[in-house]
């Protein structure tokens, strides 16, 4: 999996395409990513104490690597990742525009 914790990233398909944020966590055995504010779900709360109102949260849950591309910092488009040495270094690099992630 080659999208990682802390990439910007924009979904491609779905309900949130078009949307971009920041990978919260990255699970590579289930091969999903959690993106802040994408592929939001309510969840409906009861109250715990005596005098505390029920509420719904909104909260992130994980979707599939394959409905997220890399994005491009130098151009602001999708982009796939790609590895070069630089100096004995493995850098990850972005294969549109060619700088390192």
């Amino acid at each position: 999996m080659k999208i990682k914790k802390g990439d910007n990233v924009i979904i491609i398909s779905g309900k949130d395409k078009g949307k971009q944020g920041k990978v919260l966590k990255a699970m590579p055995k289930q091969g999903k990513i959690l993106v802040e504010n994408v592929n939001l779900k309510k969840k409906h709360l009861k109250p715990r104490k005596a005098n505390q109102k029920g509420q719904i949260i909104d909260f992130s849950t994980p979707l599939h690597v394959s409905n997220a591309a890399l994005l491009d910092s130098k151009t602001g488009h999708p982009s796939r990742a790609g590895y070069k040495f630089d100096g004995g270094k493995k850098v990850r690099i972005a294969k549109k525009s060619g700088i390192a992630i």
